[in-house]
């Protein structure tokens, strides 16, 4: 997978920075924080890249649309564990169904971003992770998606449900 740093075609968004004192998150409340008091929106000002400050965390987006098909799971590595103090996939797992059926488009990949002790510079369409898929044993009943009203299914640049998405 490869970071997406062009950003919205009409706002020029690419990403969020996570606020440093913000207030505390009710993880049982759905779209009810205000982004703003969590959240600085990140956009791209006519350059493909994004200098990632020590210790910061950002939600930002893979260039490439993923869909997952039912008898599979995938896992989201560094393609690179030998590539800094960089670390992209907190949360990087996908259930089966993740992006499928949705004419064959799938959905972008949101990456959670931390750069440890130095800044590190991400250049738009540069790798930075790999999805290792993982055969089931049995194919799930119900597939994550449009059924299960699932928050990330369709997904672009997003934010956590816990947040009113503007």
């Amino acid at each position: 997978l490869s970071i997406d740093l062009a950003g919205d075609k009409q706002t020029g968004l690419i990403g969020y920075r996570a606020k440093r004192h913000a207030g505390l998150i009710d993880v049982d409340r759905v779209n009810a924080l205000p982004m703003n008091e969590y959240w600085e929106p990140i956009y791209n000002h006519g350059k493909n890249q994004l200098i990632l400050d020590p210790d910061e965390f950002y939600i930002l987006a893979s260039r490439e649309s993923v869909s997952i098909p039912p008898t599979h799971a995938a896992e989201m590595v560094p393609f690179n564990p030998l590539v800094g103090e960089f670390r992209v996939h907190y949360a990087g797992f996908f259930d089966p169904g993740f992006g499928a059926g949705l004419e064959g488009k799938g959905s972008r990949a949101v990456l959670e971003v931390r750069s440890r002790e130095v800044p590190f510079i991400l250049e738009h369409g540069q790798v930075i992770g790999r999805l290792i898929y993982e055969r089931l044993t049995d194919r799930p009943e119900v597939l994550y998606g449009k059924s299960l009203s699932s928050n990330y299914q369709r997904q672009g640049l997003r934010l956590s449900k816990h947040f009113i998405q503007e």
